[in-house]
Formats: structure tokens, C-alpha cells, sequence
């Protein structure tokens, strides 16, 4: 993902939303994955960070996230409308952002493949939620991680676009 948004000429900040000691209980456990508020504290922090770098502040703040991490994107643009100007969800559950889902103004990509059919209904009623600019994307023939041939490469190809154009017209 990160190589097709360089390639795009985005920057990335690339980072896990656990610990390597939380990622190692919840593999056991599950019970890091879905505390939704935990990641959403940390993401949020994250794009504060990047306000307050010399370096990054001037940009306009795309977040992708997958699986739980959409929820968290989704929570963090709700909580910083004038940070983020874009989100991608990818085999996401933007469905556990609950309340935030209202007050999101960034354009959201939702990225669904077609065989995850659980989740496409997920995405559908989190997306009637939705009040900002957004779209439902179906990859056809792919499973909720993409694995299929070409299929990640699919989806980094929609994520890079929408990414350029909501960050070009955020002034990225």
C-alpha cells in the first residue's frame, strides 16, 4: 500500500496501532482488536503529532485503515475535521466508529470485496450514516483480506486515487 501512495507522491507514516506485547496477547486473546476507543486515542494522537512537526503541518492528512483501524480512522477524522481531509477503509468495519460516523467530514472511500458479504451490509449501513462525501467501492472475486491475485494491488490503485484527489482539492 505504502509503495503505491509513494508512488502517487504521498507521504506515509506507517505504524501499528498495538504494541508488539498487546499484538502478541490479542493473537491469543482478541481482546486488543476490538477496543475501538484504545485505537482511536492513539490515531488521534498520531495526526496530532503530525500538526505540531515543522515538516508534515502544512499537509492535509489522508488515514486508510483495515479491519478494526477503519473504525479508528473514522473516529479520529470525526474527532479532527480540519486534520483530516481523507479516509480510505479497507475490508473495514466503519460500522464500530457508531456515533462518530455522523460527524465525519472527510471524503470516505469504503473498500469491500465481493465475497465478503457480511461486511458489505456493514459498510452499507454505516455508509447511510455517513453525511460527508463517500462511496462504497466492491472488489469483485475478493475475500475480506484481499488475498486474492491482483486484489491488493486493486485496492491500493483505488485508495491512491482517492487520496490524490481529496488531498489535491484539501491544498496536500
Amino acid at each position: 500500500m505504502a509503495q503505491f501512495l509513494n508512488q502517487a507522491k504521498l507521504a506515509t507514516l506507517l505504524f501499528d496501532l498495538l504494541t508488539a506485547e498487546e499484538n502478541t496477547r490479542d493473537l491469543a486473546t482478541a481482546e486488543y482488536r476490538f477496543d475501538i476507543p484504545l485505537l482511536a486515542r492513539r490515531l488521534t494522537s498520531a495526526v496530532d503529532w503530525l500538526g505540531n512537526e515543522t515538516v508534515s503541518r502544512s499537509l492535509a492528512v489522508g488515514l486508510f485503515g483495515a479491519s478494526t483501524g477503519a473504525a479508528a480512522a473514522l473516529i479520529t477524522a470525526a474527532d479532527r475535521p480540519h486534520s483530516v481531509a481523507a479516509v480510505v477503509s479497507r475490508g473495514g468495519r466503519p460500522d464500530l466508529a457508531g456515533e462518530a460516523l455522523g460527524r465525519v467530514r472527510a471524503p470516505t472511500l469504503l473498500i469491500v470485496g465481493g465475497w465478503d458479504t457480511d461486511v458489505i451490509a456493514l459498510n452499507e449501513r454505516a455508509a447511510q450514516r455517513l453525511s460527508c462525501e463517500h462511496r462504497i467501492t466492491i472488489v469483485p472475486e475478493a475475500t475480506h483480506l484481499f488475498e486474492e491475485p491482483g486484489k491488493l494491488d486493486e485496492v491500493s490503485r483505488l485508495a491512491s486515487a482517492w487520496f490524490v484527489r481529496c488531498l489535491s482539492a484539501a491544498g496536500a
